[in-house]
């Protein structure tokens, strides 16, 4: 994997909160953490109960898919090249050219910021007035892509779903996603658009959290759809910088809602909401708590970019917020988790 322009390239650690933190309970709408059963129990008997978990047969079900979960962890990697080598075996492109980044994809006024963000005068005060909008603090909302690519794109994404090749879902918030490298995309497609692209505008929005220092990444597209996923849990990402980009279809509401940092209580949070129109991206903070509310009707596809700098997690696990440790933590180099 190539570096961005004044990166130099290093391994980051997974931390070990990986296979234990964030276990999303979605029927629930309820992230666990699970060490053993009796923590388990201590920890989340109660608030369970409170949401209608009572009867042994639920518990029971509810640490099934728990430990299906850590297994799915543990095995990812190796399950995802498995995958990945079987869709490249036996899948047919509908729109080969959508693999391969071309700048007549992106939207002029993209262009124009990155070729702000590149000049030597560049300031973060001076790319804000080519953004304009700021959605929610820290957040900023521009176009990304043109309308007929974001078209062919989908059309990819859904002949792709009606193949009889494998499909590996991003996590277990999203039923109905696909993972971008699996099916090809990363080194022609993403891996360029995050080096040349959005690195000239991460390094200056957000510098604080590791926005100059990108070097690796976890892409993949959801889908929200009636009797499908609706809407989207609050959380905040495995990422230092999110982009998420509205591709389409038709759909009605489905608006995207922003807190405050992670640390922040949800006590003292008031969330802002945020409309997303299509071909836009929404640029934030992996660790900004967000959401999304549920369509009405239609059908709505978002590529989500998770941005990552091994200078800031080698030093601090964005998740569990503990000091990373040779020691204590697994050296997987470039973990797509």
């Amino acid at each position: 994997m190539t570096s961005s322009p004044g990166v130099t390239m290093k391994r980051f650690y997974t931390c070990s909160c990986f296979f234990t933190d964030n276990i999303f309970l979605e029927e629930y709408k309820l992230h666990v953490r699970f060490v053993s059963e009796s923590q388990f129990r201590k920890d989340y008997e109660s608030i369970l109960r409170s949401l209608g978990c009572v009867s042994g047969s639920q518990v029971c079900d509810v640490l099934g898919k728990i430990h299906a979960e850590i297994k799915r962890r543990h095995n990812h990697t190796l399950e995802s090249a498995k995958r990945a080598a079987v869709i490249q075996e036996i899948y047919k492109p509908l729109h080969q050219h959508v693999y391969h980044l071309q700048e007549s994809y992106l939207a002029p006024e993209l262009l124009q910021m990155v070729k702000y963000g590149g000049s030597s005068e560049a300031t973060m005060e001076g790319l804000m007035k080519l953004i304009q909008t700021e959605a929610a603090p820290g957040v900023y909302r521009f176009p990304v892509f043109t309308k007929e690519f974001c078209k062919d794109l989908i059309e990819e994404l859904e002949h792709f779903e009606q193949s009889e090749a494998p499909k590996g879902r991003p996590n277990t918030m999203n039923n109905y996603g696909i993972l971008l490298n699996e099916l090809g995309f990363d080194e022609s497609f993403i891996t360029p658009l995050r080096e040349l692209y959005l690195h000239p505008l991460t390094a200056l929005l957000y510098s604080d959290c590791g926005g100059s220092y990108l070097d690796s990444h976890k892409a993949f597209v959801v889908k929200y759809a009636m009797q499908e996923d609706l809407d989207l849990s609050y959380h905040y990402d495995n990422a230092e910088v999110t982009l998420n980009v509205s591709l389409g279809k038709e759909f009605m509401e489905g608006n995207l809602f922003f807190g405050a940092m992670r640390q922040v209580p949800l006590s003292e949070t008031e969330c802002v909401e945020v409309e997303h129109h299509v071909t836009e991206g929404l640029l934030h903070r992996g660790q900004h708590m967000h959401g999304a509310l549920p369509i009405s009707s239609g059908t709505r596809w978002n590529l989500i970019i998770w941005m990552r700098a091994s200078r800031e997690r080698n030093k601090l696990c964005p998740m569990c917020g503990d000091r990373i440790t040779e020691s204590q933590n697994l050296n997987l180099s470039y973990s797509r988790a």
